[in-house]
């Protein structure tokens, strides 16, 4: 299968590049995809799609103020640099701009030696791994130094850096939001959960690789990278109870899925206690063994999130819906409109 089936035009003004203030003011698309209809309303409305006995899956992933801005200890050289993930300790695989100046040896300053980093080798895909040193804590001095690691497509300040966390963020680790869930508010979820809908939370650590474009021309020659996931207990039993009682599971955002088809497959879709690396990869073709439902953000062209959406409501449902969004000028990517997939 091409890459280039996923291909669709995108006006660039539709890009958003703010949150809205209000968080569950943005527009809602719902499309079925058994039918393809489909339906234009706002946010706040998922509630009317969510019935008594369903389950809603949260991904409670929170971001790091991953991007540092430092210099070489020996030339003075402006480098940037975004931690991806933890390997162990202090020793972190990361990005830098520019690599080729970052080799092993060098020594990167930050904040004026608050914080010290030693490259101690390279990594996959050009990336660098970076051995920490600094007094306290990492976490407090990273909050004092970082900044939200944006997607490049956002070229806008971001004035209220929790406007890039949702509100039930718990589990340090992320390098990108798991956005669909934006959308919701402490009151969002109280109604639902008054409804008798079940509200429950895994974690999925995003990493860069989500949002990097495709290199290859086949869907399966791309590898994805991998990324770290936990359920517990509790979730895994409420889970089973919920499909065993005849309720939907409905997933928010791409990482909530991932994290749930991978544990759902690896178990005969059962749901199980379980933490690892998960490097599923979804597109037309796969079935889905978890989930019944999926709220989204509107993704990039020729994305593997596009691949994934498609896997569940088909693609000529799913692009003709994108063809609709522009139309209608929905918001796209990570502050824009959401998708609703029942």
């Amino acid at each position: 299968m091409k890459v280039d089936l996923f291909d669709f035009d995108l006006p660039e003004e539709l890009i958003a590049q703010t949150p809205l203030e209000d968080r569950e003011a943005s527009r809602l698309m719902v499309l079925h995809k058994e039918t393809g209809e489909i339906k234009h309303t706002h946010f706040r409305s998922v509630l009317d799609y969510l019935n008594e006995g369903d389950c809603l899956v949260l991904n409670d992933t929170r971001v790091l103020p991953a991007r540092l801005y430092g210099t070489k200890d020996d030339t003075g050289a402006k480098i940037e640099v975004l931690l991806l993930k933890q390997i162990e300790g202090d020793h972190w695989e990361t990005l830098i701009k520019p690599a080729k100046r970052v080799k092993p040896g060098t020594v990167i300053n930050f904040g004026d030696g608050l914080l010290k980093a030693v490259c101690t080798g390279e990594s996959d895909h050009g990336g660098r791994v970076l051995d920490f040193q600094y007094d306290g804590i990492f976490y407090e001095v990273l909050d004092q130094l970082g900044e939200m690691p944006l997607p490049p497509y956002i070229k806008e300040q971001l004035d209220d850096r929790d406007r890039y966390q949702t509100v039930f963020a718990k589990e340090r680790g992320s390098a990108a939001a798991p956005t669909a869930g934006l959308h919701f508010t402490e009151q969002l979820l109280d109604d639902i959960r008054a409804k008798g809908v079940h509200v429950a939370f895994i974690t999925l650590h995003v990493g860069l690789g989500t949002f990097r474009p495709m290199s290859v021309d086949n869907i399966d020659e791309h590898e994805m990278h991998a990324e770290f996931y936990q359920m517990t207990a509790g979730t895994a039993r409420l889970l089973n109870d919920v499909k065993k009682n005849g309720g939907k599971i409905v997933s928010v955002g791409t990482t909530s899925t991932r994290t749930l088809e991978t544990i759902a497959t690896a178990n005969h879709g059962e749901f199980v206690e379980s933490s690892g690396w998960t490097d599923i990869f979804i597109f037309p073709g796969y079935e889905y063994k978890a989930i019944d439902g999926l709220i989204t953000n509107f993704h990039l062209p020729k994305s593997t999130l596009i691949m994934l959406v498609s896997a569940l409501a088909g693609r000529e449902n799913v692009l003709h819906a994108y063809q609709t969004a522009v139309k209608e000028r929905y918001r796209f990517f990570s502050f824009g409109d959401a998708m609703l997939i029942i």
